[in-house]
């Protein structure tokens, strides 16, 4: 076992040179994988001429940080039990938290330990989600840090066409870094996201966000005129398992992933008549299908026509993209990228429409190319090609509105939920993937209820606040069984709906 706070010793950033002696992994079948984008490895890594080296170093450390919180927690734990009722048990077990976590313990939950020993699930969950509260001040101050890094973004996205961008994926925690790591894409205002268990986003909610960007740009001009041609990009990202594509794919959908991508597929065509039925064809929208390789990183663009029609058969494969431009020069990878696009219009059979999509949309699709042709390098580099959590290895269950700043892979599952009642699906997928996760190991579950608030609004935190209480009263009446074991922990807090707002903690009652 390793040792308690040796970062050198931790699984996450691994160097290439210590992530090619790992053993190449197997295939569902029992065949040795072959890796889709880097043909070479284990024995040689791959070194694309579009990858950013400099930000896949910065994105591990960044990475290794925030795990770190983490996964420092059950091996202090287990140090703490073993200190036992010495006498100075309590300054003993904070030394330990502070050295190795960052934070004290409760101090009243290790002065009740002489009664009935050491409260072990209730240090746990505090554990938790004090290493939630120091990952989003981290995650607030980079954002912060990246003001330029947004408005260069801002202007690609108008100067493409577009002036919102609303991406819905899967609740997977798999998914949890699509924004920073995997599409490379730094927090802005006209960026919304939201996950939904199978990618089935609410319609309805989505059509009110679209109605409310056409207002301010009625009403504000931003970030352009209500004339001007700009249209608002709606996106669904489902995902897939290409080591084992039967059991460790989309759990809503059965781990089959025709039926994640049709799923997909008809919410974005729903949202997408919804609209033009209600405000005419003028209010015509765009929409895009990206499949995401939880094994890889790698993505799948499902390429439009010239109407902005999908088909789950006209698509561009990055990891084949990044193996077929491997070795060109920059310059010829992205022409490479963008014929690649175009060339994929004018596929027959199934898969044909009707010509290329405007301009703005194909260098939009070939930004976003490039930008995951890092991430693909990146757990190359860090992983030896394929991450080893090939399935469900989330630390918390986020419940709410999320925690938009905080994007790392695994780290938590996420359940969009104004009710529970009408969020009880994503809930329950949630709660038994951590029965197994946490509770089979002794481990109680840590929900983290988050809801963002306007302070333009008046009365508005103070009625998220009430709604925050009532959900959470739900939630441990909907699993009182849990609750009542010990094996059940919820946290309570509020922010302002600005990205990089600090969490303010709120009671649940």
């Amino acid at each position: 076992m390793r040792g308690i706070g040796t970062p050198d010793s931790m699984p996450m950033a691994r160097q290439f040179s210590q992530a090619v002696h790992a053993q190449v992994p197997q295939q569902a079948d029992g065949k040795p994988a072959v890796h889709p984008a880097c043909a070479s490895l284990p024995v040689h890594q791959c070194h694309h001429a579009l990858v950013n080296k400099t930000e896949n170093d910065r994105l591990a450390r960044f990475e290794s940080s925030i795990k770190r919180r983490f996964d420092e927690i059950v091996p202090v734990l287990k140090e703490v039990a073993a200190l036992g009722a010495s006498r100075d048990f309590t300054e003993q077990a904070n030394r330990l938290a502070e050295q190795h976590l960052g934070h004290p313990f409760p101090e009243g939950v290790l002065e009740r330990s002489w009664i009935h020993g050491v409260d072990v699930p209730t240090l746990y969950s505090s554990s938790i989600f004090s290493a939630l509260a120091a990952g989003v001040e981290q995650f607030s101050q980079r954002i912060h840090q990246e003001v330029a890094d947004a408005q260069s973004l801002d202007a690609l996205l108008v100067d493409c066409g577009f002036h919102a961008i609303n991406v819905s994926a899967c609740a997977d925690g798999r998914l949890k870094g699509l924004f920073t790591y995997i599409l490379r894409l730094p927090a802005s205002d006209l960026l919304r996201y939201s996950t939904f268990a199978g990618t089935l986003f609410d319609v309805e909610d989505d059509i009110l966000d679209w109605q409310a960007a056409e207002l301010r740009r009625f009403r504000e001009g931003y970030p352009s005129t209500s004339d001007s041609g700009t249209r608002y990009l709606k996106v669904a990202v489902y995902h897939r398992s290409s080591l084992d594509p039967m059991h460790q794919g989309c759990a809503a959908h059965q781990s089959n992933e025709k039926l994640a991508m049709e799923a997909a597929l008809e919410r974005l065509q729903q949202f997408r008549h919804g609209i033009e039925n209600a405000f005419c064809c003028g209010a015509s929208t765009d929409i895009l299908l990206i499949g995401l390789d939880t094994d890889t990183d790698a993505i799948r663009i499902h390429v439009p026509d010239s109407h902005g029609d999908l088909s789950l058969f006209r698509s561009v494969d990055n990891a084949e993209l990044y193996k077929k431009t491997l070795g060109m020069n920059a310059d010829q990878a992205r022409l490479a990228i963008y014929e690649a696009i175009a060339n994929v219009s004018d596929v027959g059979g199934w898969g044909q429409g009707d010509g290329k999509p405007h301009d703005g949309m194909r260098r939009l699709i070939a930004n976003l190319l490039i930008n995951n042709l890092s991430q693909i390098e990146y757990v190359i580099e860090n992983f030896g090609g394929w991450y080893p959590d090939r399935g469900h290895g989330e630390r918390f269950m986020s419940i709410g509105d999320g925690f938009q700043e905080l994007q790392v892979r695994n780290l938590s599952y996420y359940a969009h939920l104004d009710t529970v009642e009408e969020g009880a699906a994503d809930l329950d997928v949630g709660v038994k993937i951590f029965r197994h996760l946490n509770v089979e190991q002794g481990l109680p579950i840590p929900m983290a209820i988050n809801y963002r608030y306007d302070a333009n609004v008046p009365g508005h935190r103070e009625r998220i606040i009430i709604k925050l209480q009532r959900v959470a009263a739900a939630i441990q009446a909907r699993y009182s069984d849990l609750l009542s074991e010990g094996m059940l922990y919820l946290h309570g807090s509020v922010q302002n709906q600005k990205l990089g707002s600090p969490l303010e903690e709120v009671p649940l009652t």
